[in-house]
């Protein structure tokens, strides 16, 4: 049984191997058949536009009607070579794909706008440009690297049909060995020049097909800032899951285990001293676990944050803060939730170092939404001396600050000796 499977193993392995040596003629045949077809669709088109440019430019047209019709042609011409220009990039680059099992990423489309100006932005990318220079390019190379290999596989025939007499008389001794010589040279070179096509044909394609080094970058800019918008989305729904678990397990159970503890510790008073000093003390930690638990659980994401927003959320951070604090929330439309949690934890964190390093005796917090932008600014009469860079005072603002930068927001810090120290963000709302 094992040898059998083994067998079948080599004998698959053997046609996929053989399937992949045809792989290089069968690009350049196929290259052969589209270079000659987009260049007849897209010659057609072109010729067709400067026809009508043409019979505008040799007046008269030949009555109104033709007119009309030669300036429709010659205005929408454009149009259609354009998609012409895209579909067959994208049509080439499926052959790739397909044929030889590489893939060449599409370039960035125009940015969308105003529909009538579409095609004047798409003509003004580099892509489009580079995708006609390549159709072009088939047109010439394309079609001579698949006439080459075909000539080359093909060449053994054509001798023998040229030895039967096919194509009148029959070759001589010298003219026959030597046409003989050629193309069993051909057949064996055949191999080597449909991977040479190939590659050469691959080498275009992927300049001329593809994004260019500075579209490549851009794209992966783009992808980059999306992935770390959705982690920090996962991060923050994340949070409000394990809040929502804490609350509404942990920590309904801590409580009913300290009102029992409570309800003991007050009523069994004829226990004797050890077990109500054991009852007093579990009574006391499973309070001071609450506590903390209660802490823990704002601190991950606070509930009021999702059900009222930052304005009651940030009044519950100034109403327990260790200093008098001074709130303004002028929010008309909520933000992304993502950008509103890291709004709140800047001001509490903010807040936090304002009273453990800034010696200060107030400190102000204001929030505005301006557009897209979220502004929040953080004030004290500190004595300052705040900076960003962690060697320079150890205060924290250097995580406030990748706070901000994860949802592609800046934070800035004023801070002169003596004070005041003002901590200025800007978030973007996000949707």
């Amino acid at each position: 049984m094992a040898a059998d499977l083994d067998g079948v193993y080599l004998e698959r392995m053997t046609w996929l191997n053989t399937a992949r040596r045809w792989r290089p003629t069968l690009h350049a045949l196929t290259g052969l058949a589209a270079g000659l077809g987009v260049g007849a669709v897209l010659g057609g088109l072109v010729v067709v536009w400067l026809a009508a440019i043409w019979s505008l430019i040799d007046w008269p047209v030949g009555g109104p009607g033709n007119a009309v019709l030669y300036t429709a042609v010659a205005l929408a011409g454009p149009v259609p070579l354009l998609w012409g220009v895209r579909g067959f990039g994208t049509l080439q680059r499926a052959r790739f794909r397909a044929v030889l099992g590489v893939e060449i990423p599409a370039p960035p489309r125009s940015p969308a706008g105003s529909w009538a100006l579409r095609p004047l932005r798409a003509w003004r990318a580099p892509a489009t440009w580079r995708q006609l220079g390549y159709h072009l390019l088939a047109l010439v190379g394309g079609t001579l690297g698949g006439v080459l290999v075909a000539a080359c596989w093909s060449a053994p025939v054509l001798t023998v049909a040229w030895f039967a007499g096919l194509w009148g008389d029959r070759p001589g001794v010298l003219a026959g060995l030597a046409a003989a010589v050629l193309s069993a040279a051909m057949l064996l070179a055949a191999p080597k020049v449909a991977r040479g096509v190939a590659l050469a044909d691959e080498a275009a394609a992927r300049v001329l097909l593809g994004p260019s080094r500075g579209e490549e970058l851009a794209l992966r800019v783009e992808s980059l800032a999306r992935s770390r918008a959705e982690i920090v989305a996962a991060t923050d729904a994340e949070r409000r899951r394990i809040e929502r678990d804490l609350h509404d397990g942990t920590q309904r159970r801590l409580v009913s285990l300290a009102m029992q503890l409570g309800m003991a510790r007050a009523s069994l008073t004829d226990l004797p001293e050890p077990v109500r000093q054991v009852i007093e003390q579990a009574h006391d930690e499973a309070t001071e676990a609450l506590a903390e638990l209660r802490q823990l659980v704002r601190g991950l994401h606070p509930a009021v944050l999702d059900d009222r927003g930052l304005d009651a959320a940030l009044s519950g951070i100034a109403a327990n803060a260790p200093l008098p604090v001074r709130l303004r929330v002028d929010v008309a439309a909520r933000c992304a939730p993502a950008v509103e949690a890291v709004a709140y934890f800047i001001v509490s964190e903010a807040l936090t170092n304002v009273a453990k390093h800034a010696n200060a005796t107030h400190a102000e917090v204001s929030v505005e939404r301006t557009g897209d932008r979220l502004h929040v600014v953080i004030a004290d009469n500190g004595h300052g001396g705040a900076t960003i860079d962690p060697d320079g005072g150890g205060t924290g603002l250097r995580g406030l600050a990748q706070r901000a930068a994860a949802v592609d927001g800046t934070l800035t810090v004023e801070s002169p000796t003596g004070g005041p120290t003002v901590i200025t963000v800007e978030l973007p709302c996000g949707s």
